[in-house]
Protein backbone atom coordinates (compact mmCIF):
# COMPACT_ATOMS: atom_id res chain seq x y z
CA UNK A 1 0.00 0.00 0.00
CA UNK A 2 3.00 2.28 -0.51
CA UNK A 3 1.97 5.62 -2.00
CA UNK A 4 3.97 8.76 -2.88
CA UNK A 5 4.48 11.11 0.06
CA UNK A 6 4.63 14.92 0.09
CA UNK A 7 8.42 14.76 -0.06
CA UNK A 8 8.15 12.90 -3.37
CA UNK A 9 6.76 16.06 -5.00
CA UNK A 10 10.19 17.67 -4.97
CA UNK A 11 10.52 21.44 -4.62
CA UNK A 12 7.00 22.86 -4.36
CA UNK A 13 8.02 26.53 -4.15
CA UNK A 14 5.96 28.59 -6.57
CA UNK A 15 3.93 25.55 -7.65
CA UNK A 16 0.14 25.54 -7.82
CA UNK A 17 -1.18 22.59 -5.82
CA UNK A 18 -4.67 21.11 -6.03
CA UNK A 19 -5.40 19.56 -2.64
CA UNK A 20 -8.33 17.15 -2.41
CA UNK A 21 -9.56 17.26 1.18
CA UNK A 22 -12.56 15.75 2.91
CA UNK A 23 -14.45 18.77 4.22
CA UNK A 24 -17.80 16.96 4.28
CA UNK A 25 -18.55 18.43 7.69
CA UNK A 26 -21.90 18.45 9.53
CA UNK A 27 -23.81 21.72 9.24
CA UNK A 28 -26.66 23.27 11.19
CA UNK A 29 -27.81 25.80 8.63
CA UNK A 30 -24.61 27.72 7.94
CA UNK A 31 -22.96 26.72 11.23
CA UNK A 32 -20.31 23.99 11.24
CA UNK A 33 -21.09 21.72 14.20
CA UNK A 34 -17.87 19.68 14.03
CA UNK A 35 -14.74 21.06 12.35
CA UNK A 36 -12.53 18.00 12.96
CA UNK A 37 -12.13 17.19 9.27
CA UNK A 38 -11.06 20.73 8.44
CA UNK A 39 -8.47 20.81 11.20
CA UNK A 40 -7.25 17.34 10.23
CA UNK A 41 -6.11 18.72 6.86
CA UNK A 42 -4.05 21.53 8.39
CA UNK A 43 -0.74 19.62 8.68
CA UNK A 44 -0.78 19.06 4.93
CA UNK A 45 -1.78 22.62 4.01
CA UNK A 46 0.81 23.98 6.45
CA UNK A 47 3.57 21.81 4.97
CA UNK A 48 2.79 23.00 1.46
CA UNK A 49 2.33 26.68 2.30
CA UNK A 50 5.50 26.87 4.39
CA UNK A 51 7.44 25.59 1.39
CA UNK A 52 6.06 28.25 -0.92
CA UNK A 53 3.26 26.42 -2.68
CA UNK A 54 0.03 28.11 -3.69
CA UNK A 55 -2.69 25.78 -2.41
CA UNK A 56 -6.25 25.42 -3.66
CA UNK A 57 -8.47 22.92 -1.84
CA UNK A 58 -11.39 21.04 -3.34
CA UNK A 59 -13.98 18.92 -1.52
CA UNK A 60 -17.50 17.62 -1.71
CA UNK A 61 -20.16 18.50 0.86
CA UNK A 62 -23.34 16.49 1.27
CA UNK A 63 -25.33 15.05 -1.63
CA UNK A 64 -26.44 17.89 -3.95
CA UNK A 65 -27.13 15.40 -6.80
CA UNK A 66 -24.99 16.97 -9.48
CA UNK A 67 -26.35 20.50 -9.48
CA UNK A 68 -25.80 23.70 -7.47
CA UNK A 69 -27.77 23.86 -4.24
CA UNK A 70 -27.25 26.71 -1.73
CA UNK A 71 -27.91 24.23 1.08
CA UNK A 72 -24.63 22.48 0.21
CA UNK A 73 -22.46 25.50 -0.53
CA UNK A 74 -18.96 25.31 0.97
CA UNK A 75 -19.11 28.99 1.98
CA UNK A 76 -19.19 28.24 5.77
CA UNK A 77 -16.15 26.00 5.30
CA UNK A 78 -14.41 28.65 3.20
CA UNK A 79 -14.80 31.20 5.99
CA UNK A 80 -13.32 28.90 8.62
CA UNK A 81 -10.50 27.79 6.33
CA UNK A 82 -9.57 31.43 5.74
CA UNK A 83 -9.07 31.79 9.49
CA UNK A 84 -7.17 28.55 9.95
CA UNK A 85 -5.07 28.66 6.79
CA UNK A 86 -4.85 32.21 5.42
CA UNK A 87 -4.15 32.36 1.70
CA UNK A 88 -5.49 28.88 0.98
CA UNK A 89 -8.40 28.92 -1.47
CA UNK A 90 -11.37 26.56 -1.57
CA UNK A 91 -13.30 25.64 -4.70
CA UNK A 92 -17.08 25.31 -4.64
CA UNK A 93 -18.64 21.92 -3.88
CA UNK A 94 -17.29 19.35 -6.33
CA UNK A 95 -20.62 17.55 -6.46
CA UNK A 96 -22.36 20.58 -7.92
CA UNK A 97 -21.04 19.15 -11.21
CA UNK A 98 -22.34 15.70 -12.25
CA UNK A 99 -18.91 14.99 -13.69
CA UNK A 100 -17.47 14.48 -10.21
CA UNK A 101 -19.37 11.35 -9.26
CA UNK A 102 -19.44 10.15 -12.88
CA UNK A 103 -15.63 10.42 -13.10
CA UNK A 104 -16.05 12.40 -16.32
CA UNK A 105 -12.68 12.97 -18.08
CA UNK A 106 -13.81 16.42 -19.19
CA UNK A 107 -14.47 17.39 -15.57
CA UNK A 108 -11.05 16.08 -14.59
CA UNK A 109 -9.42 18.35 -17.18
CA UNK A 110 -11.45 21.31 -15.98
CA UNK A 111 -10.43 20.56 -12.40
CA UNK A 112 -6.68 20.28 -12.98
CA UNK A 113 -6.36 23.18 -15.42
CA UNK A 114 -3.58 25.51 -14.28
CA UNK A 115 -2.27 23.24 -11.52
CA UNK A 116 1.22 21.76 -11.30
CA UNK A 117 0.76 19.20 -8.52
CA UNK A 118 -1.98 17.17 -6.85
CA UNK A 119 -2.30 16.00 -3.24
CA UNK A 120 -4.97 13.63 -1.95
CA UNK A 121 -5.69 14.07 1.75
CA UNK A 122 -9.32 12.90 1.54
CA UNK A 123 -9.09 9.43 3.01
CA UNK A 124 -12.82 9.36 3.75
CA UNK A 125 -13.57 9.71 0.02
CA UNK A 126 -10.75 7.58 -1.37
CA UNK A 127 -12.88 4.46 -1.64
CA UNK A 128 -14.88 6.16 -4.40
CA UNK A 129 -13.62 6.31 -8.00
CA UNK A 130 -14.75 9.92 -8.41
CA UNK A 131 -13.12 12.42 -10.74
CA UNK A 132 -11.29 14.42 -8.07
CA UNK A 133 -9.91 11.23 -6.48
CA UNK A 134 -8.71 9.11 -9.39
CA UNK A 135 -8.47 11.67 -12.20
CA UNK A 136 -5.67 14.13 -11.32
CA UNK A 137 -2.96 11.49 -10.62
CA UNK A 138 -3.19 10.41 -14.28
CA UNK A 139 -1.81 13.79 -15.34
CA UNK A 140 -0.07 15.52 -12.42
CA UNK A 141 2.77 14.55 -10.08
CA UNK A 142 0.81 13.46 -7.01
CA UNK A 143 1.17 12.52 -3.36
CA UNK A 144 -0.72 11.49 -0.27
CA UNK A 145 -1.29 14.20 2.29
CA UNK A 146 -0.28 13.66 5.91
CA UNK A 147 -3.77 12.52 6.98
CA UNK A 148 -4.13 10.00 4.17
CA UNK A 149 -0.63 8.65 4.79
CA UNK A 150 -1.39 8.26 8.49
CA UNK A 151 -4.59 6.36 7.77
CA UNK A 152 -2.84 4.01 5.35
CA UNK A 153 -0.06 3.30 7.83
CA UNK A 154 -2.43 2.59 10.72
CA UNK A 155 -5.01 0.53 8.84
CA UNK A 156 -2.47 -1.23 6.67
CA UNK A 157 -0.66 -2.30 9.82
CA UNK A 158 -3.86 -3.92 11.07
CA UNK A 159 -4.07 -6.08 7.96
CA UNK A 160 -0.43 -6.94 7.57
CA UNK A 161 1.45 -6.87 10.85
CA UNK A 162 -0.68 -6.41 13.99
CA UNK A 163 0.66 -7.03 17.46
CA UNK A 164 -1.19 -10.02 18.87
CA UNK A 165 -3.66 -10.79 20.25
CA UNK A 166 -5.56 -8.69 17.70
CA UNK A 167 -9.19 -8.13 18.69
CA UNK A 168 -11.82 -6.50 16.48
CA UNK A 169 -15.06 -5.15 17.96
CA UNK A 170 -17.88 -4.84 15.46
CA UNK A 171 -21.23 -3.19 16.13
CA UNK A 172 -23.91 -1.40 14.22
CA UNK A 173 -27.31 -2.51 13.03
CA UNK A 174 -26.88 -4.95 10.13
CA UNK A 175 -24.74 -7.96 9.41
CA UNK A 176 -25.26 -7.35 5.70
CA UNK A 177 -23.55 -3.94 5.92
CA UNK A 178 -20.36 -5.42 7.35
CA UNK A 179 -20.29 -9.01 6.17
CA UNK A 180 -17.36 -8.44 3.83
CA UNK A 181 -15.20 -6.82 6.49
CA UNK A 182 -16.20 -9.46 9.07
CA UNK A 183 -15.05 -12.18 6.66
CA UNK A 184 -11.80 -10.30 6.01
CA UNK A 185 -11.16 -9.68 9.71
CA UNK A 186 -11.67 -13.33 10.58
CA UNK A 187 -8.65 -13.99 8.38
CA UNK A 188 -6.37 -11.77 10.46
CA UNK A 189 -7.79 -11.30 13.98
CA UNK A 190 -7.38 -13.62 16.93
CA UNK A 191 -10.93 -12.98 18.10
CA UNK A 192 -13.97 -11.00 17.05
CA UNK A 193 -16.39 -9.25 19.42
CA UNK A 194 -19.89 -8.60 18.05
CA UNK A 195 -22.51 -6.32 19.57
CA UNK A 196 -25.06 -3.81 18.33
CA UNK A 197 -28.10 -4.74 16.30
CA UNK A 198 -26.13 -7.22 14.21
CA UNK A 199 -25.58 -9.51 17.19
CA UNK A 200 -29.21 -10.64 17.12
CA UNK A 201 -28.83 -12.34 13.75
CA UNK A 202 -25.91 -14.26 15.24
CA UNK A 203 -27.92 -15.09 18.35
CA UNK A 204 -30.79 -16.29 16.16
CA UNK A 205 -28.27 -18.50 14.37
CA UNK A 206 -27.50 -20.09 17.72
CA UNK A 207 -31.19 -20.85 18.20
CA UNK A 208 -32.04 -18.09 20.66
CA UNK A 209 -35.34 -16.24 20.59
CA UNK A 210 -34.77 -12.56 19.90
CA UNK A 211 -38.24 -11.04 20.32
CA UNK A 212 -38.66 -7.86 18.27
CA UNK A 213 -34.93 -7.21 17.98
CA UNK A 214 -33.28 -6.39 14.69
CA UNK A 215 -32.64 -9.48 12.62
CA UNK A 216 -31.77 -10.35 9.02
CA UNK A 217 -33.20 -13.83 8.45
CA UNK A 218 -31.48 -14.16 5.07
CA UNK A 219 -28.11 -14.03 6.86
CA UNK A 220 -28.75 -16.57 9.61
CA UNK A 221 -27.10 -19.36 7.62
CA UNK A 222 -24.10 -17.12 6.98
CA UNK A 223 -23.80 -16.37 10.70
CA UNK A 224 -24.03 -20.08 11.45
CA UNK A 225 -21.11 -20.71 9.09
CA UNK A 226 -19.01 -17.95 10.63
CA UNK A 227 -19.67 -19.22 14.14
CA UNK A 228 -18.47 -22.68 13.11
CA UNK A 229 -15.13 -21.28 11.94
CA UNK A 230 -11.82 -21.58 13.77
CA UNK A 231 -11.68 -18.01 15.14
CA UNK A 232 -13.33 -17.08 18.43
CA UNK A 233 -16.45 -14.95 18.03
CA UNK A 234 -17.65 -13.36 21.27
CA UNK A 235 -21.38 -12.69 21.43
CA UNK A 236 -23.46 -11.11 24.21
CA UNK A 237 -24.47 -13.28 27.14
CA UNK A 238 -26.99 -10.76 28.45
CA UNK A 239 -29.01 -7.98 26.88
CA UNK A 240 -30.61 -4.68 27.83
CA UNK A 241 -34.11 -4.79 26.36
CA UNK A 242 -37.02 -2.37 25.89
CA UNK A 243 -40.47 -3.75 26.62
CA UNK A 244 -43.74 -3.52 24.68
CA UNK A 245 -45.00 0.02 24.18
CA UNK A 246 -41.57 1.56 24.63
CA UNK A 247 -40.03 3.92 22.09
CA UNK A 248 -36.43 4.81 21.45
CA UNK A 249 -35.51 8.37 22.41
CA UNK A 250 -38.84 8.79 24.21
CA UNK A 251 -38.65 7.63 27.85
CA UNK A 252 -42.11 9.06 28.49
CA UNK A 253 -43.74 6.64 26.06
CA UNK A 254 -43.61 3.84 28.61
CA UNK A 255 -42.20 0.37 28.18
CA UNK A 256 -39.99 -1.28 30.78
CA UNK A 257 -36.21 -1.44 30.47
CA UNK A 258 -34.76 -4.69 31.79
CA UNK A 259 -31.59 -6.72 31.81
CA UNK A 260 -32.15 -10.26 30.62
CA UNK A 261 -30.37 -13.23 29.09
CA UNK A 262 -30.06 -13.85 25.37
CA UNK A 263 -33.54 -15.34 24.98
CA UNK A 264 -35.76 -12.31 24.52
CA UNK A 265 -39.54 -12.58 24.93
CA UNK A 266 -41.97 -11.65 22.18
CA UNK A 267 -42.65 -7.92 22.06
CA UNK A 268 -39.30 -7.04 23.68
CA UNK A 269 -36.47 -5.47 21.72
CA UNK A 270 -32.76 -5.79 22.48
CA UNK A 271 -31.22 -2.31 22.43
CA UNK A 272 -27.83 -2.73 24.14
CA UNK A 273 -25.47 -5.35 25.47
CA UNK A 274 -26.02 -6.10 29.16
CA UNK A 275 -23.64 -5.32 32.04
CA UNK A 276 -22.28 -8.88 32.20
CA UNK A 277 -21.44 -8.79 28.51
CA UNK A 278 -19.86 -5.35 28.88
CA UNK A 279 -17.55 -6.77 31.57
CA UNK A 280 -16.70 -9.81 29.43
CA UNK A 281 -15.96 -7.71 26.36
CA UNK A 282 -13.84 -5.36 28.48
CA UNK A 283 -11.70 -8.29 29.64
CA UNK A 284 -11.12 -9.34 26.02
CA UNK A 285 -10.06 -5.79 25.11
CA UNK A 286 -7.73 -5.41 28.07
CA UNK A 287 -5.95 -8.65 27.16
CA UNK A 288 -5.36 -7.51 23.56
CA UNK A 289 -2.28 -5.95 21.98
CA UNK A 290 -4.17 -4.49 19.00
CA UNK A 291 -7.82 -3.37 19.01
CA UNK A 292 -10.04 -2.22 16.15
CA UNK A 293 -13.46 -0.85 17.11
CA UNK A 294 -16.14 -0.15 14.52
CA UNK A 295 -19.76 0.30 15.51
CA UNK A 296 -21.66 0.93 18.76
CA UNK A 297 -22.91 -1.81 21.07
CA UNK A 298 -26.41 -0.37 21.29
CA UNK A 299 -28.51 2.73 20.77
CA UNK A 300 -26.03 4.89 22.69
CA UNK A 301 -27.66 8.13 21.52
CA UNK A 302 -30.51 7.26 23.91
CA UNK A 303 -29.04 7.72 27.39
CA UNK A 304 -30.97 4.71 28.68
CA UNK A 305 -29.00 2.47 26.35
CA UNK A 306 -25.54 3.99 26.34
CA UNK A 307 -23.88 1.78 28.98
CA UNK A 308 -22.59 -0.94 26.66
CA UNK A 309 -21.00 1.44 24.18
CA UNK A 310 -19.57 3.51 27.03
CA UNK A 311 -17.95 0.41 28.52
CA UNK A 312 -16.28 -0.41 25.20
CA UNK A 313 -15.08 3.18 24.79
CA UNK A 314 -13.59 3.22 28.28
CA UNK A 315 -11.93 -0.17 27.73
CA UNK A 316 -10.37 1.07 24.49
CA UNK A 317 -9.00 4.06 26.42
CA UNK A 318 -7.72 1.93 29.29
CA UNK A 319 -6.07 -0.90 27.37
CA UNK A 320 -2.35 -0.79 26.65
CA UNK A 321 -3.08 -2.15 23.16
CA UNK A 322 -2.69 -0.10 20.00
CA UNK A 323 -6.24 1.11 19.42
CA UNK A 324 -7.95 2.13 16.19
CA UNK A 325 -11.48 3.53 16.10
CA UNK A 326 -13.02 3.55 12.63
CA UNK A 327 -16.36 4.96 11.59
CA UNK A 328 -18.50 7.96 12.37
CA UNK A 329 -20.69 6.37 15.07
CA UNK A 330 -17.75 4.90 16.96
CA UNK A 331 -15.82 8.16 16.74
CA UNK A 332 -18.88 10.06 17.95
CA UNK A 333 -19.23 7.66 20.86
CA UNK A 334 -15.56 7.99 21.80
CA UNK A 335 -16.00 11.76 21.79
CA UNK A 336 -19.28 11.60 23.74
CA UNK A 337 -17.65 9.53 26.47
CA UNK A 338 -14.55 11.72 26.60
CA UNK A 339 -11.95 9.21 25.42
CA UNK A 340 -11.29 10.34 21.85
CA UNK A 341 -7.91 11.78 22.89
CA UNK A 342 -6.91 8.44 24.43
CA UNK A 343 -7.31 6.43 21.22
CA UNK A 344 -4.13 5.81 19.23
CA UNK A 345 -5.76 6.33 15.85
CA UNK A 346 -9.17 7.86 15.19
CA UNK A 347 -9.94 7.10 11.56
CA UNK A 348 -11.67 9.85 9.59
CA UNK A 349 -13.33 7.50 7.11
CA UNK A 350 -15.91 4.93 8.10
CA UNK A 351 -16.64 3.34 4.73
CA UNK A 352 -13.08 3.88 3.52
CA UNK A 353 -11.63 2.34 6.68
CA UNK A 354 -13.72 -0.81 6.33
CA UNK A 355 -13.07 -1.13 2.60
CA UNK A 356 -9.31 -0.76 3.09
CA UNK A 357 -9.36 -3.49 5.73
CA UNK A 358 -11.59 -5.69 3.59
CA UNK A 359 -9.99 -5.18 0.17
CA UNK A 360 -6.46 -4.14 1.08
CA UNK A 361 -6.62 -1.20 -1.33
CA UNK A 362 -8.73 1.78 -2.40
CA UNK A 363 -9.23 3.47 -5.79
CA UNK A 364 -7.62 6.64 -4.46
CA UNK A 365 -4.50 4.79 -3.33
CA UNK A 366 -4.18 2.88 -6.59
CA UNK A 367 -4.41 6.16 -8.50
CA UNK A 368 -1.57 7.67 -6.46
CA UNK A 369 0.62 4.62 -7.05
CA UNK A 370 0.20 5.15 -10.80
CA UNK A 371 0.96 8.87 -10.77
CA UNK A 372 3.78 10.16 -13.06
CA UNK A 373 6.15 10.64 -10.10
CA UNK A 374 5.38 7.34 -8.36
CA UNK A 375 8.16 4.80 -7.97
CA UNK A 376 6.74 1.29 -7.81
Amino acid sequence: MKVPQLEDLGDVAGKKVLLRADFNVPLDGSRITDDLRIRAALPTTKWLVERGAKVTVCSHLGRPKGKPDPKYSVEPVRKLLAELAPGVELLENLRFDPGEEANDPAFVQKLIAGFDLYVNDAFGASHRAHASIVGPPKFLPSAAGRLLAKEVAALGGLRNNPNRPFVAIMGGSKVSDKLGVIEALLGVVDSLVIGGGMCFTFLAAQGHSIGSSLCEPDYIDTCTRLLAGPKAIHLPTDITALGPGGKLFDPGAGGDVRQMGVNIPDGWMGVDIGPGTAAEFTDVILDARTVLWNGPMGVFEDRRFEAGTRAIALACAETKAFTVVGGGDSAAAAKQFGVDDQIDHMSTGGGASLELIEQGDLPGLEALRNAPNATN
